[in-house]
């Protein structure tokens, strides 16, 4: 009995156990159940919102292709419409047109047999009046023109006199023409760039936080860049941009090409300034001998000595009333070359005079002597020889001039440097006499436009057909070219060509 009250006991409550323990797992899974049923329902609306949010982004895109096409479409229907308004309007012009020249043509029709009219009346008159000089003279027709004849060989001897004068006098004058010939030929020949000189370098930055840098600590690195090059450096207010100055290009150019490295390098201070401008004179330097060395090459000069190469590519640098010294110098000598040639006389040794006549502005000791004579000395330093000096120092007259090699280098020397727009000096000139020639024309009544061609050497107006008739022409080309006689300075001579003409315009259809 007392083993069964225990065993009994720990199986009731074995059961009571399970039960309360069956019952708690039941109520936990049932709410993890309802956990997992809500948690389901967050997720679906969730996923629902998404989808609704999508739907809605697709529909506003959908929307503005839609309106887009819509308005490209409107567009289109509006240049369509615009088309076929300009082209009703073109529609309308050709039939006003038509119409008009059918009124034209019948008027013209009227007119031609007018006239056909007229030139009948005036052959009948034309008739009688020869009827009425026979009976007059006494002289039939076949008479009167036997007397004519012989009249007219009378005056014709005369003026074939006077014209074999005019021969005789053209010949005395053709030597000059042939000379002009010549040296027209070489300049149309030759033809270069003209490079204007200034005295300032535009250095361009791609921000202006470099400035600060360019200048430095209380403007230590500007004060030992512009000691290291001789180049005034402004800095201003102007946008990514650093004016150098400075009289001498090589200067600038050195100045530029250390900037650019020292800018590239990031490094600036003075004793890397020092160091970069020593590297870009060295650099420069070989530079200068490598431009000279390319221009003998160009040109096809050869024996140069390596110092006279050197000046040569110094010209570069150089500028000679804001004419570029090298390219002066090249010119001359094309110029020197093409004049020999048809001098016939060595144009090797005039290409090599013209390129050489000016080698006494490139020194930079720049001593007292006239360049021409600085520039003869120096080519006898170097062992040209003795023609070739004699026109480097007498193309300005200084020496009197002992070959033909000198003339020739003296002229071509005034081509280059004087033609028009070759110097700064000379162009605004230049600008201005052709705008006078043109307004002096444009002065007189029935003159429509003005053309001034050539360099200014031939003046083209044009008059108008129903102003002005084909006597007047001749008349109104004589008083032009009289006032420019009279009013204008200019070198040489001013071809003065007065154009009438008459258009008739028809369409085919």
């Amino acid at each position: 009995m007392q083993v069964i009250l225990p065993v009994a006991g720990f199986i009731i409550g074995g059961v009571v156990t399970y039960i309360f323990y069956k019952t708690a797992l039941k109520n936990k899974c049932n709410n993890l159940i309802k956990e997992a049923e809500a948690e389901a329902e967050v997720i679906k609306k969730n996923k629902l919102l998404e989808v609704k949010e999508k739907f809605l982004n697709k529909k506003a895109e959908l929307e503005k292709e839609v309106t887009a096409r819509n308005q490209k479409i409107q567009q289109a229907e509006n240049r369509i419409k615009q088309k076929e308004a300009a082209l009703t309007q073109k529609q309308e012009e050709l039939q006003k047109r038509k119409a008009e020249n059918e009124d034209l043509r019948t008027n013209l029709e009227a007119q031609m047999r007018g006239l056909d009219l007229r030139q009948e009346e005036l052959a009948k008159l034309q008739q009688q009046e020869i009827a009425k000089l026979e009976s007059i003279s006494g002289l039939s027709a076949e008479d009167a023109k036997e007397r004519l004849v012989e009249s007219l060989k009378e005056e014709a001897k005369t003026q074939a006199a006077s014209y074999i004068n005019d021969i005789m006098d053209d010949a005395k004058l053709t030597a000059t023409r042939e000379a002009k010939r010549i040296v027209i030929q070489s300049i149309q020949r030759v033809a270069t760039e003209t490079a204007i000189e200034n005295s300032v370098t535009v250095f361009h930055i791609d921000s202006d936080e470099i400035k600060g840098r360019i200048i430095g600590r209380e403007g230590r690195n500007i004060r030992a860049l512009e000691a290291a090059t001789g180049v005034e450096i402004i800095v201003d207010d102007t946008p990514e941009a650093i004016v150098l100055s400075a009289f001498d290009p090589v200067r600038r150019e050195v100045a530029r090409l250390a900037l650019h490295q020292l800018v590239s390098d990031g490094r600036i201070h003075p004793a890397r300034i020092e160091e970069i401008v020593a590297k870009v004179r060295k650099q420069l330097e070989e530079e200068i001998i490598e431009v000279g060395k390319r221009t003998t090459i160009d040109l096809g000069i050869h024996g140069l000595h390596p110092e006279l190469i050197r000046i040569i590519g110094k010209m570069k640098y150089r500028s000679s009333y804001g004419q570029n010294l090298l390219q002066h110098a090249r010119e001359t000598a094309n110029l020197c070359a093409v004049m020999a040639s048809e001098l016939g006389l060595n144009p090797k040794k005039a290409k090599r005079a013209g390129l050489l006549h000016d080698i006494g502005k490139v020194p930079d000791d720049e001593p007292e002597l006239p360049h021409a004579l600085l520039g003869m000395k120096i080519a006898e330093k170097y062992k040209e020889k003795p023609d070739i000096c004699n026109a480097i120092g007498a193309h300005h007259d200084e020496v009197e001039m002992n070959t033909l090699l000198a003339p020739i280098v003296q002229v071509c020397d005034a081509i280059s440097g004087a033609r028009p727009g070759a110097r700064r000096e000379i162009v605004e000139a230049y600008i201005k006499r052709l705008n006078d020639l043109e307004q002096l024309a444009l002065s007189y009544p029935g003159v429509n436009k003005t053309y001034a061609i050539q360099a200014g050497r031939e003046l083209r107006v044009i008059v108008g057909a129903d102003k002005i008739d084909d006597k007047q022409t001749e008349s109104l080309s004589a008083e032009i070219a009289k006032k420019i006689q009279d009013e204008m300075t200019y070198p040489g001579q001013v071809k003065i060509t007065v154009i009438r003409e008459t258009r008739a315009v028809s369409f085919a259809k």
